[in-house]
């Protein structure tokens, strides 16, 4: 087993344990960029919790990008295209969710992904508060762990849909930012995490769930709304130096 299998079994583990509340029974998929033409992606139908090497499917960014071009695509051919995409016959078929994992892993300095449905992020999603949490911070470390601010996405039908929108946004947000988004929140979905490292996505992860239980306790004591951190204060602790040390070693 390679070192990057091994990482990427490890996040899968973290992110699937039931008494964290972020993926249950068959929900979420994680990914890893093996190399400039493949990467790894959980296989349909797998727990995260539970995920073995063989749940895995090597895939052929070559085989999916070129899809994102792509209009008017019937669910069988999509289907079709992602049975195409594995490396090896024998290999599972790969998430839905393929296509997205493709697409950011192809970003310079992605190497990991993970996506899951987390209790009290989707309770947020779920609700019309999600772009004021993608949008506003509360405390340092959701700063330091998910960043300024994330990429807010309306739902779209999971799959090439979804894939497409995703890297508009996510390209968009480079853009203006210079940085990758740390969080990309799904509304009515959940959140993706994406990272350099297996430690990355999992910090993100946390860090988002642990935000929006703070998000909605405050909104709880104070029904006019949280008391956020102002534009100034976010930048500061974004710009700080020693945060910038603190956040190296959270992320390995």
């Amino acid at each position: 087993m390679s070192d990057i299998t091994e990482k990427l079994l490890e996040l899968a583990h973290e992110l699937g344990r039931e008494d964290r509340g972020l993926a249950i029974l068959g929900e979420g998929n994680v990914s890893a960029r093996i190399s400039d033409t493949e990467f790894q992606v959980k296989a349909s139908g797998s727990s995260l919790g539970t995920l073995r090497e063989d749940q895995l499917a090597t895939c052929s960014f070559d085989k999916l990008l070129p899809l994102l071009n792509i209009e008017g695509m019937s669910d069988t051919e999509i289907d079709e295209k992602l049975m195409e995409s594995r490396t090896e016959d024998w290999m599972k078929k790969p998430s839905v969710e393929a296509t997205f994992h493709a697409t950011l892993l192809n970003i310079e300095g992605i190497h990991y992904v993970g996506h899951v449905h987390p209790e009290h992020v989707n309770m947020l999603l779920c609700s019309d508060m999600g772009e004021e949490f993608a949008n506003k911070r509360l405390f340092p470390d959701q700063i330091v762990c998910c960043g300024s601010r994330s990429v807010i996405i309306p739902y779209q039908d999971p799959g090439l849909a979804l894939a497409k929108v995703i890297d508009r946004e996510v390209r968009a947000f480079i853009e203006k930012e210079y940085t990758y988004p740390k969080n990309i929140l799904i509304e009515n979905h959940g959140l993706i995490a994406i990272g350099k490292t297996a430690k990355e996505v999992l910090s993100g992860t946390l860090m988002a769930e642990k935000s929006a239980r703070i998000h909605m306790g405050a909104l709880a004591a104070r029904p006019q709304g949280p008391v956020y951190l102002t534009p100034e204060q976010v930048q500061r602790i974004a710009g700080r130096p020693d945060e910038h040390y603190r956040q190296k070693m959270l992320n390995g």
